[in-house]
């Protein structure tokens, strides 16, 4: 009989972990168009030990596979706008390159910051702007460079925090763009595919990317991706804002704890 406390017992409990924060993270990708990475990387660091910078590449590589599962099933039920997604992905490429550049040069104390101050407005701003189910964007010069200009910013957010840029460009899209709810995740996931995948690329060439542990949670995170979109069909917009914003309030909670937890035991070291 195998013991509780033996290598293969522990090794088991670790795989299983790593299932259900990729389980989790695509259910809150399918469910809210934000590629997973906002839940992912508190979890891999709180309950894989990974520190903010591995952890946001990690992340970053489990979304690829979760967010073109995601993209499909949206685009079946003709909710993505392709036009758009292929005009923020161009900002959204470049915008990758410099957030992974900065990944790996930016302290980790201001990374985590950074990440709880980005969760906060991210939050307050779901709360504040009335989700609706309307018409598609018109293209026009404006839109057209705003949309460039945003997969810039999401680009950066995606290399540097992990996160797939989601959860700037929902909001952005139903605030700023007027899009509908549905078509905002959907289009959101498909601009997700080429940003993380070139964030993958650029970690994985510097080594701060644990490909295996970004397999382990990828897959289930695919999985789970189709039975959040489904719940995604059966929210209303309200709904799905205030639980959007709830989870990023929690996240972001549980990592300035952390944060403050670990500045304690540098100034006591």
């Amino acid at each position: 009989m195998t013991s509780p406390d033996t290598p293969a017992v522990r090794a088991r409990s670790w795989w299983v972990r790593l299932a259900l924060i990729g389980a989790a993270g695509g259910l809150l990708s399918g469910a809210f168009g934000v590629g997973g990475g906002i839940l992912m990387v508190p979890l891999l660091i709180t309950f894989a030990g990974m520190d903010q910078r591995r952890a946001s590449a990690t992340s970053l590589a489990a979304i690829v596979p979760a967010a073109i599962a995601g993209s499909i099933t949206y685009f079946a039920n003709g909710e993505i706008d392709l036009v758009v997604a292929l005009i923020v992905a161009v900002g959204g490429i470049v915008g990758s390159w410099i957030g992974t550049w900065m990944l790996r040069r930016l302290a980790l104390g201001w990374l985590r910051w950074l990440f709880v101050a980005l969760l906060i407005a991210v939050a307050v701003r779901m709360l504040l702007v009335a989700p609706v189910r309307g018409d598609r964007i018109e293209l026009d010069v404006l839109p057209v460079i705003g949309m460039v200009a945003l997969g810039l910013v999401v680009g950066i957010a995606s290399g540097l925090f992990g996160v797939g840029g989601g959860i700037i460009m929902v909001p952005a899209f139903v605030a700023f763009f007027g899009m509908s709810d549905l078509v905002a995740k959907g289009t959101s996931l498909a601009v997700m595919i080429p940003t993380a995948v070139s964030g993958t690329v650029s970690n994985a060439r510097a080594g701060i990317v644990d490909l295996r542990v970004g397999l382990a949670v990828g897959i289930p995170a695919t999985i789970a991706s189709f039975g959040g979109v489904a719940i995604a069909f059966l929210l209303s917009p309200e709904w799905s804002a205030r639980l959007f914003a709830a989870l990023m309030v929690v996240a972001a909670v549980q990592l300035a704890v952390r944060a403050i937890r670990l500045q304690r035991k540098g100034a006591a070291a």
